[in-house]
């Protein structure tokens, strides 16, 4: 039976939540960087669901899309996109990168998280178009579906592109601003009304048309990005950068490694979406765990080399692990000790290094394996137990949990 899963989508950065509809009032711990106006998710021509329409939305190696409604494991074929290089969801889109632009996706089921209860959606699915740019872009996204940005960053060009998401759920591709910088790694990470451009070793804020604002802070070689409840994350060498909204403003806050440490950085973060606590490879020294609530890091021990890590960040502090072997650890996140491990699953994937995703939500994991076209469904909490495996009839070389 599908598993009884309501994950979560969050309100974005942006400022202090307006509300117009009764019974929907914010508790006092809502934070203060939610929209201006609220529309609780909700766009013309959606349907309000009961439950949350979690689905996996996949792309295999010829751009195919494909959608596996997890509640009764159907699959409806999305249509076709460039093939991608990489892939990256907010639970909602499908932003799908190769070296000549991005393609996006509309899976058409998303939740809105309005702190203390949850709006769920179902709207029809479709392909919403192409943004045009040089070399395999950077996405960076909210944890709104329905307002805000989403940031593309161009290597090949260098051009910073901030899409109006708000548009996005109308079926509109509109660029907020494309701004040019210098070509090479960097990032676009939105901020409520806001972004950040991280290139050229630093970080600067603008507006939403792009003019910039505020002051720049550096950040040598940024690398990773992940909006929290907290705030927005981006990945320096000396740490991370922390940004929210406050009082109509941007503010930056520099969390630094611990003095002394010597172990990697990070420089790729994954949670369960929009917990404070997220989770980063350090090498062989183990997992970064960064607190965006504390403005701390951890770095804890694990029992073997990981690949791929991600924090679910429950009561329980369970922290999910990919091995190089394809093994799914689930580690105590305040010890680093093992609790459970999967049989091997996505050995192959990883020995021809195919991309493989392991995507935690409250209550199941979520991998993929191209090689090995499969993907599975593990219950985290039951000793890593594969509580499903599904065998699409395409293999999924990408692919995204959605309407979470």
């Amino acid at each position: 039976m599908p598993h009884p899963d309501f994950p979560r989508r969050l309100a974005p950065l942006s400022v202090v939540l307006l509300l117009s509809l009764a019974g929907c009032a914010a508790p006092a711990a809502a934070p203060d960087t939610a929209p201006s106006t609220d529309t609780h998710g909700e766009i013309a021509g959606a349907a309000e669901l009961a439950e949350p329409a979690v689905g996996l939305t996949s792309i295999d190696g010829d751009g195919r899309v494909s959608h596996l409604d997890l509640l009764d494991e159907t699959t409806t074929t999305l249509g076709t996109v460039r093939p991608p290089s990489a892939v990256h969801s907010d639970g909602r889109y499908l932003f799908a990168a190769d070296d000549t632009g991005v393609s996006i996706v509309d899976s058409g089921v998303w939740t809105w998280d309005h702190v203390d209860h949850f709006h769920y959606y179902r709207a029809d699915a479709r392909l919403l178009g192409d943004v045009e740019g040089e070399g395999t872009a950077v996405v960076a996204t909210s944890n709104s579906s329905t307002t805000g940005g989403t940031g593309l960053f161009f290597p090949g060009s260098g051009e910073a592109v901030l899409l109006d998401t708000e548009a996005l759920s109308r079926g509109e591709v509109v660029e907020r601003f494309r701004l040019s910088t210098s070509p090479g790694a960097g990032l676009v990470v939105p901020a409520g009304s806001f972004a950040a451009v991280a290139a050229d070793d630093e970080v600067t804020l603008h507006d939403a048309d792009g003019a910039e604002v505020g002051e720049p802070a550096a950040c040598i070689q940024p690398a990773g990005t992940i909006t929290t409840r907290v705030g927005a994350v981006i990945g320096c060498q000396d740490g991370a950068l922390l940004i929210n909204v406050d009082d109509d403003a941007p503010v930056v806050e520099r969390i630094a490694y611990p003095a002394g440490t010597t172990a990697p950085r990070a420089t790729a973060f994954a949670n369960r979406e929009g917990r404070p606590k997220v989770a980063a490879v350090a090498g062989d020294a183990g997992v970064w765990i960064l607190d965006t609530r504390e403005r701390t890091w951890t770095l804890l021990p694990t029992p073997e080399p990981v690949v791929q890590v991600t924090a679910v960040d429950d009561k329980d502090a369970n922290l999910l692990a990919l091995t190089p072997d394809g093994r799914v650890l689930v580690l105590d996140g305040e010890t680093g000790a093992q609790r459970a491990a999967s049989p091997a699953l996505v050995g192959a994937s990883l020995a021809a290094g195919q991309t493989v995703s392991l995507v935690a939500d409250q209550q199941r994991a979520y991998l993929n394996g191209p090689t090995e076209s499969r993907m599975w469904e593990i219950d985290f909490a039951d000793a890593a137990r594969v509580a499903r495996e599904f065998t699409p009839e395409r293999a999924p070389l990408f692919f995204a949990e959605t309407g979470r």
